[in-house]
């Protein structure tokens, strides 16, 4: 007798084996066989006509606070994803002593885009160390797994308070405490380290993170911590996609190789396709991925759609919110302002202004029409050329502007324009196709619990399948079999993470059965769900019939049943 049996479905078991008909069988929260004619289960679930897949193993995302207070870790528990890893991008809650608190909290929201207030309301501070910390998490049921791992950020300014915050060079004995601590994180349970070398990242106050402007001497430092510890993953944000050489990769490559050759460590970095440099990546990846010595690696992370910042009147950014008519109503609710906005004589007003913004990124938000695209009810990731803004109201006789302007206050102020930072410079998703297809890159990126206000890109998964594998009519698409296995088993071998990613007798009972032709998307909404009642963006999905953890059926046709078998992920110890 086992506990559950999943019956007539289409298994794809994360290998990238082909897709065949099989049953499987969970006994004590594993993979107990696989096959036909399997004896009777506890539980039974009649998956004919379904997929039958490993649970989604995302390994980016930013639920540092959120596992404090969420059981259910939405919205990535909508999409399949039954282990999740944060800890990304330098940015983090431990160690952390009690007067740096409300520094952390600012850094993550000034980094992340994650209200403040929330973190503020929402954290129940149980801990001062990275081992505290994780006996924090442990102690909370969850309807999936999490695994962190440890933030540069955190770790300078613990040992070297405003010094650290400020981003001074450490002495050698700053340099000593570090690298403790590092590995102390990583013999407690943590999957690595992470760093952050982008000028996007910045505090609330202005400052970049903490360690961006790093040397190569205090990088293989807490690199070499990790190794000392046991091993792991060290993962950094970069200005790759961004200006590419013109950040510090050009050097970063060589301790990043480094660390793989003389240490044995995985170094992976955020890789996207800039619009001023659009064929860089190639070069970068080539540069990244040249043989190595060793059991080490350095790999690219690669988004599996553009990084698309969502403008509007309730997000965090829009064109028009450094105008001065529109800054004297921004303090409205959404409803009112729209309902102001609406009038002629403000409309004009706003839009015979000039806008307030400075820097190179506001200037695009401003004034870049042609690579923003309003977001209708069914969105489109890849969206053509002609439905830009600019194309829309040049074939109208109209202002760009003045379009913009009306998407964004009609419906009550509810529309969005997509706006693709990243990996779109030529108006298609092939250099991305390219890119998840190279032996030096994964799929990775989906920022899940962070941009609340601006970003909605945790539905990765989910758009794996429904777009690049079923909808994609605009260029080459994966098959369902190299989809799931991009994010099961490549994602969980790269982090260690050995005893799940695919569907195999002994490995963790982690499953998803989805209805592949009904699998889709529903439009971005904004939520006050958060602690403080603080905004986020949600994106809900439909076409899961069930996810399952640890043998457990945690969401049902997309609604949670009450199981909570999640638990904290400890390392490699």
């Amino acid at each position: 007798m086992y506990d559950l049996v999943i019956r007539n479905g289409t298994l794809v078991d994360g290998t990238g084996a082909s897709a065949r008909q099989a049953d499987v069988a969970i006994v004590d929260g594993k993979v107990a066989a696989i096959g036909s004619d399997l004896g009777p289960g506890t539980e039974e679930i009649d998956a004919t006509g379904l997929l039958v897949t490993p649970g989604f193993v995302d390994v980016h995302t930013h639920y540092d606070g959120q596992a404090t207070w969420d059981p259910e870790l939405t919205p990535s528990s909508w999409h399949g994803v039954t282990t999740t890893v944060m800890g990304n991008c330098g940015v983090g809650f431990a160690p952390a002593k009690p007067d740096e608190r409300d520094w952390l909290i600012q850094l993550m929201e000034g980094v992340e885009d994650i209200p403040g207030a929330a973190l503020s309301d929402g954290i129940d501070w149980q801990w001062e160390t990275f081992p505290e910390y994780l006996d924090a998490l442990e102690k909370m049921p969850r309807v999936m797994d999490i695994a962190t791992q440890v933030p540069h950020g955190s770790v300078r300014a613990y040992v070297m308070g405003e010094r650290g915050a400020t981003n001074q060079e450490p002495t050698a004995a700053d340099l000593e405490a570090m690298a403790a601590i590092v590995s102390e994180a990583v013999e407690a349970g943590a999957l690595g380290f992470t760093s952050s070398r982008t000028m996007l990242h910045r505090a609330l106050d202005g400052e970049p993170v903490p360690g961006t402007f790093a040397g190569a001497e205090e990088m293989v430092a807490m690199g070499r911590a990790v190794a000392d510890a046991g091993g792991g993953v060290v993962e950094v944000a970069s200005d790759i996609g961004l200006g590419g050489l013109e950040g510090n990769f050009g050097t970063d490559i060589d301790w990043m190789r480094q660390l793989a050759t003389d240490h044995g460590l995985t170094v992976t970095y955020a890789l996207t396709q800039a619009d001023t440099v659009p064929d860089q990546w190639r070069e970068l990846l080539e540069m990244s991925s040249a043989p190595i010595d060793g059991d080490g690696q350095v790999v690219a992370q690669i988004a599996g759609r553009p990084a698309g910042l969502l403008l509007g009147l309730q997000t965090s950014l829009n064109p028009f919110q450094e105008h001065p008519t529109y800054k004297s109503l921004a303090h409205l609710p959404v409803a009112e302002l729209a309902a102001e906005l609406a009038k002629p004589e403000v409309k004009a007003a706003v839009l015979a202004e000039e806008s307030e913004a400075t820097g190179r990124f506001m200037h695009d938000i401003v004034h870049g029409f042609h690579k923003m695209y309003p977001l209708g009810e069914r969105p489109d990731y890849e969206p053509d050329p002609t439905d830009c803004v600019a194309s829309r109201a040049e074939a109208a006789g109209q202002s760009p502007y003045e379009l913009a302007y009306d998407h964004l206050v009609a419906d009550g102020g509810t529309g969005f324009l997509f706006f693709p930072l990243t990996d779109y410079a030529g108006h298609t998703l092939d250099p991305t196709y390219e890119r998840l297809n190279h032996h030096g890159a994964f799929l990775s990126l989906s920022d899940g619990g962070a941009h609340c206000r601006l970003i909605c890109d945790a539905s990765t998964p989910t758009y794996m399948l429904s777009y690049w594998c079923r909808d994609r009519s605009k260029g080459p698409r994966f098959s369902v079999e190299e989809a799931v296995k991009l994010q099961t088993n490549d994602t969980a071998q790269l982090y260690g993470l050995t005893d799940r990613g695919t569907l195999e007798v002994g490995k963790k009972g982690d499953v998803n059965i989805i209805d592949f032709d009904a699998l889709d998307l529903e439009p971005p909404r904004m939520v006050n769900d958060l602690p403080a009642d603080a905004p986020r963006l949600l994106q809900p999905s439909r076409g899961y019939r069930a996810t399952i953890v640890s043998g457990e059926v945690v969401r049902e046709n997309d609604q949670f049943t009450g199981a909570r078998p999640g638990v904290l992920v400890r390392g490699r110890r």
